[in-house]
């Protein structure tokens, strides 16, 4: 794993990278700005809500003065909880994104390329007090502003940042998709329609389609293209045919292209 200032790279077993984007301060305070205005309604919605809650019961001549209290009480801690758990909750449930992160196309992963978990999310929003609040908040910006990848303080404790999300590629895609990775004129050998490539899993096949993203640009290319046909014999359970060179670089691209084309037979 490599982190320079606007690119993060995970390099895997294989030898093949994937790249992220770092997020820039522009893109965070915009999404920032869209959970803020999220929230603000909310609380808005939660505060009208505990008002018209407690002047009914004011009003009722059978309700005990510690009710409205213990009402008002439980209002308030939802407004609390509102605020810290927004982000948590959606981090969580939206792998690693808060619907303003999501409108604007970021998401938050751990320096090693991994998703987020519970404890890396809960220390990143617990200390977002101290980023924002009014007397830190120049504090907090400054430290955005000061580090390369424009990590606040609860990035820097938690072990995060914030990148650029490249979304999935659709079925819908396919024939651009195709020209991109260069399969327009790909033919699917009757070998090839033959592998079991059921066994692959999900990263098996983004591993394949990141490699043929780059492989013009690879000075290893054969040797990568070598490797990862192994590994994906062994994973479809079928002895290495030890391809090497071309043979194995097309091998990737037919596999890649026979998936899709079942898949998209299956919709």
């Amino acid at each position: 794993m490599s982190l320079s200032d606007k690119y993060l790279t995970i390099d895997t077993p294989e030898n093949v990278a994937f790249g992220y984007d770092v997020a820039g301060i522009g893109s965070r305070f915009l999404a920032t700005i869209v959970d803020t205005l999220l929230i603000i309604i909310l609380m808005v919605i939660v505060n009208v809500a505990s008002l018209f809650l407690t002047t009914i019961l004011l009003g009722s001549n059978w309700v005990d003065e510690a009710v409205v209290v213990w009402v008002g009480a439980i209002l308030g801690l939802l407004s609390f909880g509102l605020f810290w758990g927004y982000y948590i909750v959606f981090e969580m449930m939206w792998n690693g994104q808060s619907p303003g992160k999501r409108w604007v196309g970021l998401r938050v992963l751990k320096l090693d390329g991994t998703p987020i978990t519970l404890v890396e999310s809960v220390v990143r929003n617990l200390i977002r007090l101290i980023d924002f609040l009014p007397f830190y908040y120049g504090f907090g910006v400054v430290t955005m502003f000061i580090n390369e990848q424009s990590r606040r303080l609860g990035d820097l404790a938690a072990g995060t940042l914030v990148v650029y999300d490249t979304g999935v590629i659709t079925l819908d895609e396919l024939s651009q998709d195709s020209m991109i990775l260069g399969l327009r004129a790909q033919t699917i050998s009757p070998e090839t329609e033959q592998l079991p490539i059921e066994r692959l899993t999900t990263h098996d096949m983004a591993m394949i389609e990141d490699y043929l993203r780059r492989r013009f640009d690879l000075a290893n290319r054969f040797e990568v293209a070598a490797k990862m046909s192994e590994r994906l014999h062994a994973q479809m359970e079928l002895p290495d045919p030890g391809l090497k060179g071309a043979q194995a670089d097309e091998l990737l691209a037919e596999i890649y292209k026979f998936a899709k084309l079942r898949a998209s037979r299956r919709s």
